[in-house]
């Protein structure tokens, strides 16, 4: 879990979006599945539920780090 963490902070900002939309999928079939059938590990939701979230946070963080960016730059441009 820990070489994941450090793998994601390295992405690019589509990759994550990409990747985070992946772990949504998985996250809804395993939904879909604890509905209509059986799941062999429930705690699963939980681990993708929290992954959706770190990668969610590491969106964020970038999208915080263009605005700063541009803030300063604009600044600078004063």
């Amino acid at each position: 879990m820990a070489d994941s963490k450090k793998k994601d902070k390295d992405l690019s900002y589509d990759e994550l979006v990409a990747k985070r939309n992946d772990v949504k999928k998985q996250y809804m079939d395993l939904r879909f599945q604890a509905v209509v059938g059986h799941v062999d590990n429930p705690m699963q939701k939980r681990s993708l539920r929290r992954e959706i979230a770190r990668l969610n946070t590491l969106i964020h963080q970038q999208d915080l780090a263009k605005f700063r960016a541009a803030a300063a730059e604009a600044v600078a441009a004063k």
